[in-house]
This record gives C-alpha cells, structure tokens and sequence, in this order.
C-alpha cells in the first residue's frame, strides 16, 4: 500500500495481515541500503503466531524511491522517523485494542532509538536489533566528511569515502570479507538484490550523523517512557556493535543513565550483523524476539 505522509511524500508499506485472532501489531524499520520486503519471512512467522506485521520502504531506499536510492529531498533521518510514527498511527487506528510494537533493525534501530525519544508512548514495546551507542569521533568524523562531500561534490553525489571507512572496515573483519551474516546463501541475496547494497548519498548521511547527534542528550532522555519494554539484541559477532562491546554500552545507557526499567539485552552467539537471517541459528533468533512480543502482548 502507499501511505501519504507528513509532507505529502508517498511512503511504500508492506502490510502482512493474514492473521485469524490476531494479538498485536509489529512494525519493522528496516536497514541501510536494503528493504522491507526482504523480511517477509520473518513477517510470515509472525503472522502464523497471531502478530500482523507492517513495514515501510524508508526515504532513499526500496519502492518508496527506487529510482533515486540514497538519496531524497528533506531531512532523510529525521523525515523518515516521522515517517515511522504516521504509519504507528495509521495501523494503530486499524488494530486499536491491540498491542502495538516496533522492531528496528541496523540503520533502522537508530531510527528506532530517535523514535523512542519522541513517540515512545505510542508503543507496548521496542525491539533495537543490530545497533550501537554512536556517541563516539567516528560520529563527528562522519559528520565533517559528509559536509565537505556535500560542498564539493553534490549532496545528491554517492558517499563512497564514508561507505570505506565503515562497511569496509566491518569486512575486514572476517576472513570472507562477509560481514552481513556468515549464511552464504543470505549474503548471496542480498548481493542480487537491485535494491540492496547502493552507495547513500553525502545528504543521506549527513542527515544520519546529525541525527546521531541528537541521541544520548538530556532532552532524549527526558523524553524516552521509562516503564518502556525494549530488548536489545545483536549478533555477538556484529561489527556494527563493535562485537558486542558497544551493545552493552547502549545497555547501559538506557538502563543506567536514562533510567529506563524494563530493558534487556541478548546477544547471539556464532551470529554476525544480520542475526535474523543466519539460517542455522534461525530458531534461536525468532522465537527471541516472539518471546518478547508475546511476553508483552
């Protein structure tokens, strides 16, 4: 379906509905240069366990702007999170007596994160999968090389230097340079996917850093529902969470500093970045994440 959000721009979602008693709503925020249709699988699992799953292609990605991947006008990390709460409120109208959860994923979980400063009570519970606490130089590092991109080269122009220093650096990492999973045949998808592996645009992340910015500060925390359930989970060998180090600092922080009651944490053991889709460990990972949905349905 199309959704007309905030400002008039047309938001491609998926709606997995094929539930007889359904029990809650999980919406998905995808990834960083992927889509929302690579997770009907999980969807479908959901669906056969009385869960109805929405999820959005975000600005810049997928069928939402598949002739301009990486790239959109507005603010794509901000306009994208209010793209998030528009379809919350959209389905929420749909299922009103009916739980209501959201599941983000890599790029998506800090989109999440943000989320959850300004519409967590919109919310029966979060999932922040495959994520970090970005509070860190490589933040504002990001930040300076994204501004000279935009300067000299386009905003529109692929940010192939930043795209270097971090996915390039997450594959050096593990002898087949696979950092996504260690499940061959995933990666293999995702490799002949059209619509997955692109190069963001110098604007894309630009927007993303100022984003990042923007978590961790008083103000985010003073916004964040306290009694909120939120599982954090990753793969124990996800470069994006610095293998497990920076997961546990992102534990902290909700726990520690901003005081939130209800946050646990799992990291998969054997599973890298994508720890849904490591096929051999597949059980594990799903019924993870149904156990948290139900236990709090």
């Amino acid at each position: 379906m199309i959704l007309k959000s905030f400002d008039g721009k047309e938001i491609f979602v998926y709606v997995w509905e094929d539930v007889a008693a359904p029990r809650g709503v999980v919406q998905i925020v995808h990834g960083m240069t992927e889509h929302a249709a690579r997770y009907e699988a999980f969807a479908r699992f959901l669906n056969e366990h009385g869960f109805v799953v929405v999820a959005d292609d975000h600005r810049g990605h997928g069928r939402t702007d598949r002739e301009t991947l990486g790239w959109c006008k507005g603010d794509m990390f901000s306009d994208t999170v209010r793209d998030e709460a528009a379809i919350t409120d959209r389905f929420r109208a749909a299922y009103p007596s009916l739980p209501y959860f959201l599941f983000g994923f890599s790029y998506g979980s800090f989109l999440t994160q943000s989320y959850l400063g300004r519409y967590g009570e919109k919310l029966s519970g979060a999932v922040i999968g495959g994520s970090n606490y970005k509070k860190d130089l490589e933040v504002y590092l990001g930040t300076a090389v994204a501004a000279l991109g935009k300067a000299f080269c386009g905003k529109k122009s692929p940010a192939r230097m930043i795209e270097k220093l971090s996915f390039g650096a997450y594959a050096k990492k593990f002898e087949d340079r696979e950092w996504l999973s260690a499940d061959a045949a995933n990666n293999a998808r995702y490799h002949a996917d059209a619509l997955c592996g692109f190069t963001c645009s110098h604007a894309f992340y630009a927007d993303f850093f100022r984003g990042l910015r923007h978590l961790y500060t008083k103000r985010y925390i003073a916004g964040l529902k306290k009694d909120l359930p939120v599982l954090i989970a990753s793969g124990a060998e996800d470069p994006v969470g610095d293998m497990g180090k920076g997961v546990k600092k992102l534990y902290d922080f909700y726990t520690r500093k901003a005081g939130m009651r209800d946050v646990t944490l799992r990291l998969f053991a054997g599973s890298r970045h994508e720890f849904l889709n490591e096929a051999a460990r597949r059980d594990e990972t799903w019924n993870a994440l149904l156990a948290f949905f139900e236990a709090h349905a």
